[in-house]
């Protein structure tokens, strides 16, 4: 069977939820018995979402390969129940960044180089090559930003020609759109959603298959409208309504037969479109059927966009189906605690636990310390992620050394106690795009600690994004008070600390939130939850 590309768009607005319909399309697909990859195409100029703040994108991904990627490699990753690679990310910036280093290199024969045919060739070679290299039965491309945007119009002209070359039976094209509904009236409008489909026809493409993104189930009349203006069959008009977990939407298109058509579409050599979804609907059950609720207090400095910390969020989740228990999130914004505007009793008078968060630079910093000193004296269970454990290690240096002045030197390089310091590595860096310690790192696990009772392993893989680590000077003097470290890196510095005089209070500097699945929790979140829900 041929490789088939399944191209996703959106139409009328962002933030529809395209990342979320292409993981399930995957599920789907995956299901089926396929091997499926996906790819993100952002159409921004970033080289990667390295240097962007979480306000702008979201959170920043990585994948086991170091790469800084779009927070819907995360979707694909968690819905597949597979790792995906950098290059699954496409930028605008990589591609013109390859095209001008070919024409630097004469590659280009003294051409004149253009838009078409040289960026839309370098888009198509790189989808190919990815959906080869991987080995796909189908490779699904999420064309991000919004039908009509101009720095789209090379990725969907590229998918254009795609379809040219490849085949009718061999590419299909899902528009997604919004279907609002109006408050006055209580009437479902298609209006938007067909001037989209209008200006995804403009650029030459017409979709195969719409999937209506709407508050509540698309009505008949609704779906014989969309049909009817946007030349889609009825039976290709999807309706995704919300629901109370992202996790139900591959459930919600299945039950409309979108594997049957797309089988139909594509010529897919399947069992007639059928999947098996059980343990995927198992695992929704378990979200919806719990027995307890726990209330963890998540402290951070992008709490107003919580797309800022989303794998946290959903590891979280993974766990809380597994020990069938719901997660009552209680958003703690640092810097309200900084300015004095929230105290730190509080904060923990109603909480089971408490994940301290990841992040950069002193904004916020003084109120997650205050707060990490709260949650130790008081016994709470304590997950410290990355700048987290970090600033657990600030704590603990001012409040129980007494190294008053102790920071680390991303705040205050002048500190006479750099308890957190530069990587060697780090040295010297001057561009801050793809330079940082990214990626899947060993960690050696310290027997005979909670680390090595969670892991079960004494050495474990984790995927990382840092600057700074745990200066190993303070390493005995840490230890003598209790707070001793449990995983060090192969380059010698600690990655996993805990205080042993605590129900829970472990920091790490590593990301597990990325490895974790909704069938396969993250162990150490697992963990935590467990000691969360004991400590209620």
């Amino acid at each position: 069977m041929p490789c088939k590309y399944v191209f996703i768009t959106g139409g009328v607005l962002s933030g529809l939820g395209k990342g979320v319909t292409t993981a399930s399309i995957g599920l789907i697909l995956k299901s089926m018995g396929l091997n499926v990859t996906a790819i993100k195409i952002d159409p921004y100029v970033n080289v990667d979402a390295g240097t962007m703040n979480p306000y702008m994108h979201g959170e920043v991904y990585v994948t086991d390969d170091g790469g800084e990627v779009d927070l819907d490699i995360g979707h694909y990753e968690r819905f597949l129940g597979t790792n995906l690679y950098k290059r699954n990310n496409i930028t605008t910036g990589k591609i013109y960044l390859r095209v001008i280093e070919n024409e630097r290199k004469g590659a280009y024969l003294g051409q004149t180089v253009q838009i078409i045919p040289h960026i839309t060739d370098e888009i198509k070679e790189e989808i190919r090559s990815i959906g080869r290299d991987q080995g796909a039965d189908v490779v699904l491309v999420e064309i991000g930003g919004t039908v009509g945007d101009i720095e789209g119009l090379p990725f969907l002209e590229s998918a254009r020609q795609l379809r040219l070359e490849e085949g009718v039976k061999n590419t299909a094209f899902i528009h997604v759109v919004l279907v609002p509904k109006l408050g006055t009236t209580g009437e479902l409008k298609t209006k938007p959603a067909q001037h989209s489909v209008q200006e995804l026809r403009r650029i030459g493409i017409q979709p195969d298959i719409i999937v209506a993104r709407s508050s509540e189930v698309l009505t008949t009349e609704a779906r014989r409208k969309l049909a009817l203006f946007s030349n889609v069959p009825y039976n290709a008009i999807f309706s995704n309504y919300d629901v109370e977990y992202v996790y139900e939407v591959p459930i919600i298109l299945n039950g409309q037969e979108l594997p049957k058509i797309l089988s139909e579409m594509l010529n897919l050599n399947t069992s007639n479109g059928s999947c098996d979804l059980t343990q995927w609907i198992e695992f929704i059950n378990n979200l919806k059927s719990y027995d307890k609720v726990v209330r963890i207090a998540l402290i951070g400095k992008y709490t107003s966009l919580k797309d800022s910390y989303l794998s946290i969020t959903e590891a979280l989740r993974h766990s809380s189906a597994r020990l069938r228990v719901k997660v009552d999130f209680k958003w703690v914004e640092a810097t309200d605690v900084e300015r004095g505007i929230v105290r730190p009793e509080d904060v923990i008078n109603d909480i089971s636990g408490a994940v301290v968060l990841p992040g950069f630079g002193g904004r916020g910093a003084e109120g997650k310390i205050k707060l990490i000193r709260e949650l130790r004296e008081n016994n709470v269970p304590t997950l410290g992620i990355c700048y987290g454990l970090q600033l657990m290690v600030v704590e603990f240096a001012r409040n129980v050394l007494g190294l008053r002045e102790a920071h680390t030197t991303e705040v205050n390089p002048d500190t006479p106690h750099p308890v957190v310091d530069l990587l060697t590595s780090q040295e010297g860096v001057i561009y801050k795009g793809g330079t940082m310690r990214l990626g899947s790192k060993p960690i050696k696990i310290a027997k005979n600690t909670k680390a090595y009772e969670i892991y079960e392993h004494e050495v474990i893989y984790e995927r990382h994004r840092h600057r700074y680590q745990i200066n190993p000077e303070y390493v005995n003097s840490f230890g003598s008070e209790g707070f001793i470290v449990s995983g060090y890196s192969d380059e010698g510095f600690p990655e996993i600390m805990e205080f042993k005089n605590h129900r829970f209070y472990l920091g790490i500097q590593a990301h597990p939130e990325f490895k974790s699945r909704p069938l396969a929790p993250a162990p150490l979140f697992l963990e935590f939850l467990k000691n969360s829900l004991n400590s209620g």
